[in-house]
Protein backbone atom coordinates (compact mmCIF):
# COMPACT_ATOMS: atom_id res chain seq x y z
CA UNK A 1 0.00 0.00 0.00
CA UNK A 2 3.03 2.61 0.83
CA UNK A 3 4.84 1.62 -2.39
CA UNK A 4 0.64 2.48 -3.97
CA UNK A 5 0.50 6.03 -2.35
CA UNK A 6 4.00 6.71 -3.37
CA UNK A 7 3.49 6.14 -6.98
CA UNK A 8 -0.13 7.72 -6.81
CA UNK A 9 1.74 10.98 -5.65
CA UNK A 10 4.47 11.03 -7.96
CA UNK A 11 1.86 10.94 -10.74
CA UNK A 12 -0.25 13.51 -9.52
CA UNK A 13 2.92 15.51 -9.29
CA UNK A 14 2.98 15.28 -13.22
CA UNK A 15 6.33 12.84 -12.90
CA UNK A 16 4.23 9.75 -14.59
CA UNK A 17 5.58 10.77 -17.96
CA UNK A 18 9.14 10.42 -16.04
CA UNK A 19 8.01 6.84 -15.17
CA UNK A 20 6.62 5.68 -18.27
CA UNK A 21 9.50 7.00 -20.36
CA UNK A 22 12.18 4.30 -17.76
CA UNK A 23 9.79 1.50 -17.97
CA UNK A 24 8.35 1.30 -21.57
CA UNK A 25 11.02 2.39 -23.62
CA UNK A 26 10.13 6.04 -24.78
CA UNK A 27 6.98 4.63 -25.42
CA UNK A 28 5.35 7.15 -23.71
CA UNK A 29 6.88 10.22 -25.01
CA UNK A 30 5.37 9.47 -28.31
CA UNK A 31 7.99 7.24 -30.40
CA UNK A 32 4.77 4.49 -30.74
CA UNK A 33 1.18 5.32 -31.17
CA UNK A 34 -0.21 2.82 -28.98
CA UNK A 35 -3.78 3.10 -28.87
CA UNK A 36 -3.90 2.11 -32.64
CA UNK A 37 -3.37 -1.15 -31.64
CA UNK A 38 -7.06 -0.98 -29.60
CA UNK A 39 -5.81 -2.66 -26.84
CA UNK A 40 -8.11 -2.71 -23.90
CA UNK A 41 -8.48 -3.00 -20.08
CA UNK A 42 -10.77 -4.71 -17.72
CA UNK A 43 -11.04 -2.07 -14.99
CA UNK A 44 -11.38 -4.98 -12.48
CA UNK A 45 -7.35 -4.94 -12.70
CA UNK A 46 -6.94 -1.31 -11.02
CA UNK A 47 -10.34 -1.63 -8.79
CA UNK A 48 -7.99 -0.64 -5.54
CA UNK A 49 -6.94 2.57 -7.42
CA UNK A 50 -10.06 3.48 -9.32
CA UNK A 51 -12.04 3.41 -5.86
CA UNK A 52 -9.34 6.05 -4.50
CA UNK A 53 -9.34 8.27 -7.57
CA UNK A 54 -11.28 7.21 -10.74
CA UNK A 55 -10.17 9.97 -12.66
CA UNK A 56 -6.25 9.95 -12.02
CA UNK A 57 -6.43 6.48 -12.31
CA UNK A 58 -8.28 6.72 -16.06
CA UNK A 59 -6.18 9.35 -17.05
CA UNK A 60 -3.21 6.73 -16.23
CA UNK A 61 -4.46 4.13 -18.96
CA UNK A 62 -4.92 6.25 -21.42
CA UNK A 63 -1.83 7.73 -21.24
CA UNK A 64 0.02 3.75 -20.86
CA UNK A 65 -1.87 4.09 -24.51
CA UNK A 66 -4.85 2.06 -23.87
CA UNK A 67 -7.73 2.81 -25.84
CA UNK A 68 -10.34 0.76 -24.63
CA UNK A 69 -12.27 -0.40 -21.51
CA UNK A 70 -14.27 -2.85 -20.45
CA UNK A 71 -16.31 -1.73 -16.89
CA UNK A 72 -16.61 -3.66 -13.99
CA UNK A 73 -18.27 -0.98 -11.32
CA UNK A 74 -22.41 -1.33 -12.31
CA UNK A 75 -24.91 -0.94 -9.39
CA UNK A 76 -28.24 0.57 -9.76
CA UNK A 77 -28.51 2.30 -12.68
CA UNK A 78 -24.76 3.80 -12.52
CA UNK A 79 -21.19 3.53 -13.23
CA UNK A 80 -18.98 3.48 -10.87
CA UNK A 81 -21.30 5.71 -8.49
CA UNK A 82 -21.58 8.18 -11.58
CA UNK A 83 -24.65 8.26 -14.22
CA UNK A 84 -23.91 6.81 -17.20
CA UNK A 85 -23.23 9.94 -19.07
CA UNK A 86 -21.11 11.54 -16.14
CA UNK A 87 -18.95 8.50 -16.30
CA UNK A 88 -19.07 8.69 -20.03
CA UNK A 89 -17.85 11.88 -20.34
CA UNK A 90 -14.64 11.21 -18.43
CA UNK A 91 -13.83 8.37 -21.02
CA UNK A 92 -14.54 10.51 -23.89
CA UNK A 93 -12.30 13.32 -22.68
CA UNK A 94 -9.52 10.91 -22.00
CA UNK A 95 -9.89 9.42 -25.77
CA UNK A 96 -10.86 6.25 -25.13
CA UNK A 97 -14.33 4.34 -25.75
CA UNK A 98 -16.07 2.15 -23.27
CA UNK A 99 -16.68 -1.16 -25.53
CA UNK A 100 -17.94 -3.89 -22.76
CA UNK A 101 -19.35 -3.72 -19.33
CA UNK A 102 -19.47 -6.82 -16.51
CA UNK A 103 -22.52 -7.00 -14.79
CA UNK A 104 -24.14 -10.16 -12.46
CA UNK A 105 -27.35 -11.67 -13.46
CA UNK A 106 -27.97 -13.66 -9.54
CA UNK A 107 -28.55 -17.41 -9.67
CA UNK A 108 -32.03 -16.76 -8.25
CA UNK A 109 -32.95 -14.57 -11.59
CA UNK A 110 -33.76 -11.50 -12.69
CA UNK A 111 -36.84 -9.90 -12.75
CA UNK A 112 -37.77 -8.19 -16.42
CA UNK A 113 -37.71 -4.62 -14.79
CA UNK A 114 -34.51 -5.33 -13.70
CA UNK A 115 -33.02 -6.20 -16.67
CA UNK A 116 -34.77 -2.97 -18.58
CA UNK A 117 -33.12 -1.04 -15.60
CA UNK A 118 -29.72 -2.87 -16.81
CA UNK A 119 -29.97 -2.50 -20.52
CA UNK A 120 -30.86 1.15 -20.28
CA UNK A 121 -28.30 2.43 -18.22
CA UNK A 122 -25.77 0.38 -20.32
CA UNK A 123 -27.05 0.82 -23.51
CA UNK A 124 -27.25 5.13 -21.97
CA UNK A 125 -23.36 4.90 -21.54
CA UNK A 126 -22.80 3.54 -24.56
CA UNK A 127 -21.58 -0.22 -24.53
CA UNK A 128 -21.24 -2.93 -27.07
CA UNK A 129 -21.32 -5.27 -24.90
CA UNK A 130 -23.04 -6.77 -21.12
CA UNK A 131 -21.09 -9.66 -19.95
CA UNK A 132 -22.05 -12.29 -17.31
CA UNK A 133 -18.57 -12.46 -15.90
CA UNK A 134 -19.39 -15.16 -12.68
CA UNK A 135 -20.90 -18.14 -11.03
CA UNK A 136 -20.73 -18.54 -7.48
CA UNK A 137 -19.62 -21.75 -6.01
CA UNK A 138 -22.84 -23.01 -4.61
CA UNK A 139 -24.81 -22.62 -7.65
CA UNK A 140 -22.22 -24.88 -10.21
CA UNK A 141 -24.34 -27.68 -10.51
CA UNK A 142 -26.06 -28.89 -13.71
CA UNK A 143 -29.61 -28.12 -13.07
CA UNK A 144 -29.14 -24.50 -11.55
CA UNK A 145 -26.49 -23.87 -14.82
CA UNK A 146 -29.51 -24.77 -17.05
CA UNK A 147 -31.82 -22.29 -15.00
CA UNK A 148 -29.54 -19.22 -15.01
CA UNK A 149 -28.94 -19.89 -19.07
CA UNK A 150 -32.29 -20.12 -19.16
CA UNK A 151 -32.47 -16.38 -17.46
CA UNK A 152 -29.51 -15.18 -19.16
CA UNK A 153 -31.26 -16.03 -22.74
CA UNK A 154 -34.35 -13.95 -21.51
CA UNK A 155 -32.16 -11.11 -20.81
CA UNK A 156 -29.62 -11.60 -23.95
CA UNK A 157 -33.39 -10.57 -25.37
CA UNK A 158 -33.54 -7.62 -23.94
CA UNK A 159 -29.89 -6.47 -24.54
CA UNK A 160 -30.30 -6.98 -28.10
CA UNK A 161 -33.77 -4.90 -28.20
CA UNK A 162 -31.47 -2.33 -26.70
CA UNK A 163 -28.56 -2.66 -29.13
CA UNK A 164 -26.58 -4.69 -26.89
CA UNK A 165 -25.20 -7.85 -27.17
CA UNK A 166 -25.12 -10.11 -23.75
CA UNK A 167 -22.34 -12.60 -22.94
CA UNK A 168 -20.24 -14.76 -20.83
CA UNK A 169 -17.11 -14.79 -19.13
CA UNK A 170 -15.45 -17.71 -18.01
CA UNK A 171 -12.88 -19.09 -15.07
CA UNK A 172 -11.55 -22.89 -15.53
CA UNK A 173 -14.58 -24.51 -13.30
CA UNK A 174 -17.04 -25.02 -16.11
CA UNK A 175 -14.70 -27.00 -17.50
CA UNK A 176 -14.30 -29.25 -14.51
CA UNK A 177 -16.16 -32.90 -15.67
CA UNK A 178 -19.59 -33.26 -13.50
CA UNK A 179 -20.96 -36.66 -13.22
CA UNK A 180 -19.54 -37.40 -17.23
CA UNK A 181 -20.52 -33.86 -18.10
CA UNK A 182 -18.12 -30.80 -18.92
CA UNK A 183 -20.71 -27.96 -18.30
CA UNK A 184 -18.15 -25.34 -20.61
CA UNK A 185 -19.23 -27.83 -23.78
CA UNK A 186 -22.22 -29.81 -22.33
CA UNK A 187 -24.35 -27.10 -21.08
CA UNK A 188 -23.18 -23.78 -21.69
CA UNK A 189 -22.43 -23.65 -25.58
CA UNK A 190 -25.64 -25.84 -26.86
CA UNK A 191 -28.00 -23.97 -23.98
CA UNK A 192 -27.29 -20.34 -24.89
CA UNK A 193 -28.44 -19.05 -28.22
CA UNK A 194 -25.35 -18.08 -29.95
CA UNK A 195 -27.25 -14.92 -31.39
CA UNK A 196 -28.42 -13.49 -27.87
CA UNK A 197 -25.10 -15.05 -26.01
CA UNK A 198 -21.66 -14.48 -27.20
CA UNK A 199 -18.64 -16.07 -25.20
CA UNK A 200 -15.76 -13.98 -24.01
CA UNK A 201 -13.08 -16.43 -23.14
CA UNK A 202 -10.49 -16.02 -20.51
CA UNK A 203 -7.52 -17.45 -22.26
CA UNK A 204 -5.52 -17.84 -18.58
CA UNK A 205 -8.76 -19.93 -17.20
CA UNK A 206 -9.20 -21.90 -20.10
CA UNK A 207 -5.77 -22.95 -20.33
CA UNK A 208 -5.77 -23.11 -16.36
CA UNK A 209 -8.22 -25.79 -16.97
CA UNK A 210 -5.99 -27.73 -19.79
CA UNK A 211 -8.00 -26.37 -22.94
CA UNK A 212 -6.26 -25.25 -26.02
CA UNK A 213 -8.40 -21.91 -27.17
CA UNK A 214 -7.17 -22.52 -31.10
CA UNK A 215 -9.01 -26.12 -30.78
CA UNK A 216 -12.29 -24.17 -29.28
CA UNK A 217 -12.03 -21.67 -31.93
CA UNK A 218 -12.43 -24.07 -34.39
CA UNK A 219 -14.64 -26.29 -32.94
CA UNK A 220 -16.86 -23.00 -32.28
CA UNK A 221 -16.39 -20.50 -35.10
CA UNK A 222 -17.96 -17.60 -34.37
CA UNK A 223 -18.71 -17.95 -30.93
CA UNK A 224 -16.22 -15.57 -29.31
CA UNK A 225 -16.71 -12.48 -29.72
CA UNK A 226 -14.77 -11.16 -26.69
CA UNK A 227 -10.71 -12.37 -25.43
CA UNK A 228 -9.19 -11.67 -21.66
CA UNK A 229 -5.75 -11.69 -22.26
CA UNK A 230 -3.78 -12.55 -19.57
CA UNK A 231 -0.62 -14.48 -19.03
CA UNK A 232 0.50 -17.47 -16.63
CA UNK A 233 4.00 -18.18 -15.09
CA UNK A 234 4.25 -21.93 -15.93
CA UNK A 235 1.82 -25.01 -17.42
CA UNK A 236 0.57 -27.36 -14.91
CA UNK A 237 -1.82 -30.38 -14.90
CA UNK A 238 -5.28 -28.91 -14.96
CA UNK A 239 -6.49 -28.10 -12.15
CA UNK A 240 -10.32 -26.38 -11.08
CA UNK A 241 -9.82 -24.22 -8.22
CA UNK A 242 -9.41 -20.50 -8.28
CA UNK A 243 -5.37 -19.52 -8.01
CA UNK A 244 -4.46 -16.26 -9.00
CA UNK A 245 -0.87 -16.15 -7.27
CA UNK A 246 -0.12 -18.23 -11.31
CA UNK A 247 -0.88 -14.55 -12.95
CA UNK A 248 1.30 -12.60 -14.79
CA UNK A 249 1.45 -9.93 -17.20
CA UNK A 250 0.66 -10.44 -21.18
CA UNK A 251 3.65 -11.85 -22.67
CA UNK A 252 6.04 -12.40 -19.57
CA UNK A 253 4.49 -16.03 -19.49
CA UNK A 254 4.10 -19.04 -21.19
CA UNK A 255 0.79 -18.44 -23.47
CA UNK A 256 1.53 -18.32 -26.92
CA UNK A 257 -0.77 -14.97 -27.93
CA UNK A 258 0.54 -15.53 -31.14
CA UNK A 259 -0.69 -18.70 -32.22
CA UNK A 260 -4.08 -17.96 -30.32
CA UNK A 261 -4.59 -14.25 -31.66
CA UNK A 262 -3.87 -15.50 -35.05
CA UNK A 263 -6.85 -17.49 -35.17
CA UNK A 264 -8.86 -14.53 -33.88
CA UNK A 265 -10.87 -14.55 -37.24
CA UNK A 266 -12.18 -18.00 -37.14
CA UNK A 267 -13.46 -17.06 -33.60
CA UNK A 268 -14.95 -14.39 -34.26
CA UNK A 269 -12.96 -12.01 -31.85
CA UNK A 270 -13.54 -8.34 -32.30
CA UNK A 271 -12.02 -6.65 -29.17
CA UNK A 272 -9.66 -8.11 -26.33
CA UNK A 273 -8.78 -6.91 -22.84
CA UNK A 274 -5.76 -6.87 -20.49
CA UNK A 275 -7.07 -8.43 -17.07
CA UNK A 276 -4.81 -8.85 -13.90
CA UNK A 277 -7.23 -10.72 -11.15
CA UNK A 278 -4.56 -10.05 -8.90
CA UNK A 279 -3.62 -6.27 -9.67
CA UNK A 280 0.15 -6.59 -10.80
CA UNK A 281 0.83 -7.97 -6.95
CA UNK A 282 0.14 -4.36 -5.31
CA UNK A 283 1.69 -2.53 -8.39
CA UNK A 284 -1.33 -2.41 -11.12
CA UNK A 285 -0.09 0.04 -13.30
CA UNK A 286 3.22 -1.33 -14.37
CA UNK A 287 1.82 -4.41 -14.83
CA UNK A 288 -0.54 -3.11 -16.86
CA UNK A 289 2.17 -0.59 -18.29
CA UNK A 290 4.53 -4.29 -19.19
CA UNK A 291 1.16 -5.91 -20.80
CA UNK A 292 0.89 -3.20 -23.67
CA UNK A 293 4.15 -3.28 -23.92
CA UNK A 294 4.63 -6.53 -24.94
CA UNK A 295 1.23 -6.39 -26.57
CA UNK A 296 2.44 -3.98 -28.82
CA UNK A 297 6.11 -4.50 -29.34
CA UNK A 298 6.35 -7.80 -29.72
CA UNK A 299 2.64 -10.12 -30.26
CA UNK A 300 0.54 -7.60 -32.19
CA UNK A 301 3.08 -6.63 -34.62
Amino acid sequence: MKDRREFLKISALGSLGVVLLNSCGGAAAGDVDRKKYGVGLQLYTIRDAMNADLQGSLKKLSDLGYKNVELAGYSGGNFYGLKPNEFKKIIDDLDMEIISSHTMVEAAGVTLDNAKIMADSHAEIGVKYCIQPWVNAEDRQIETYKRMIGDWNKVGEIMKDAGIQFGYHNHNFEFKNIDGVVPYYDVFIPEMDKDLITLELDLFWASKAGQDPVEMFEKYPGRFQLLHLKDMKTHEDPFFEVEKEDVTNVGDGVIDFKRILAAKETAGVKYTFVEDDNQGNGKPFEGVGASIENLTTEILV
